[in-house]
């Protein structure tokens, strides 16, 4: 608006100019009326350029009416000289009218291409979307197959393993009683019976984690859990010299969930966090209230954090960094997180500690006092 208000009292200012040194200056000096002549078609051709073709025909018009009486009252008498102004007030409108219209049709084309930029634009956008949407399912593919994969390996490890698995612990643990604690065979038997346990247990995270499994959804308190989860692994938290934390939560939170497969998410958020955590450090659990009504339970720990690499990878089945680790049990937690219509996330950024924060929808929240 206000280039536009500019623009006009530029070009007023241009004729009311010229119009005063026409009639200002002396008939006799023919020349310089020439000159201020040819100096009309400055505002017209202004006008035309910003205004298109109603902005130069005006100009062109404003021009003539004010050109008009120098023409009839300073130069009357003189027919030819007379003619030969009329027709420049003919040319004046001649050429704000093409002028005008030339430049309008530019400014409409100019639009055009604007709009035709921006078309362009928007469907890069979509492309772009798309795409990354087309990475998100390949990958989703891809973790489909490994499970898929899995399930078939699950099947036969259930069948072909943990019934000889069992007959082994059970005669290691028959011949463990024939031996005391300081003979050297006791420890050999011990041995035997933790690495068969192992074992067992990853036969155990190749059946949760691949075939799927009826969900007993009940309303379930959320610091409850955490309670019973705390009170599992708090001696291993004093072995390890550990400091584990749950801080008290804001307000009584309660989920629609499986109890029981949530805490072994649960347990095998905080069994990492332990085992990341070095000699003195701490791991603490706390629970908020996001502003989109999502209960979200944070595990801090202070260890050394997990390299960019790793935390890309760090959700793939069978991918690990611990020389005793399965690689599952992250797995396993985001599928039953997953499976509770809600996420988990893991943040490690350049200062030390990792953040594990699982999001989960409320059944309720408990306000107030409790009478």
């Amino acid at each position: 608006m206000t280039t536009t208000f500019t623009r006009i009292l530029a070009l007023a200012g241009c004729i009311i100019g010229i119009s005063l040194l026409h009639y200002l200056t002396p008939l006799h000096l023919n020349y310089l009326h020439d000159i201020f002549q040819r100096l009309y078609y400055l505002p017209i051709i202004l006008a035309a350029f910003w205004f298109g073709l109603r902005g130069g025909l005006c100009c062109s018009l404003i021009v003539s009416i004010v050109y008009a009486p120098h023409i009839l009252f300073q130069w009357g008498g003189h027919l030819t000289m007379e003619m030969e102004k009329y027709m420049e007030i003919l040319i004046y409108n001649t050429v704000g009218g093409v002028t005008g219209m030339l430049s309008q049709r530019e400014q409409e084309r100019s639009v055009e291409l604007q709009k035709t930029a921006e078309g362009l634009k928007e469907s890069y956008r979509k492309l772009q979307d798309q795409s990354e949407q087309m990475i998100v399912i390949e990958e989703q593919l891809r973790r489909a197959e490994k499970l898929s994969t899995l399930g078939e390996m699950a099947a036969i490890l259930a069948h072909e393993i943990r019934n000889p698995l069992g007959s082994i612990r059970g005669t290691a643990e028959i011949l463990k009683d024939d031996y005391q604690p300081d003979d050297p065979m006791y420890e050999f038997i011990e041995i035997q019976i933790k690495e068969t346990e192992r074992l067992n247990r990853v036969v155990e995270d190749f059946l949760n984690m691949a075939r799927p499994q009826q969900s007993d959804m009940l309303p379930c308190p959320v610091q409850k859990e955490l309670e019973t989860i705390v009170n599992l692994v708090t001696n291993d938290a004093k072995n390890r010299l550990i400091s584990l934390v749950l801080k008290p939560q804001p307000q009584p939170l309660i989920i629609k969930a499986d109890g029981e497969k949530l805490r072994q998410a649960f347990l095998n958020i905080v069994i990492n966090a332990l085992q990341a955590t070095p000699t003195g450090g701490s791991v603490t659990i706390s629970t908020t209230v996001s502003e989109n009504g999502y209960c979200e339970i944070s595990f801090n720990d202070t260890g050394v954090g997990i390299e960019a690499g790793t935390l890309e990878r760090i959700f793939e089945p069978f991918y690990t960094t611990k020389p005793e680790g399965t690689g599952l049990g992250l797995a396993i937690s985001k599928k039953i997180i997953e499976s509770h219509n809600g996420n988990l996330l893991i943040h490690s950024g350049p200062m030390p500690g990792t953040t594990v924060t699982v999001r989960l929808p409320i059944l309720d929240t408990i306000k107030g006092e409790r009478g």
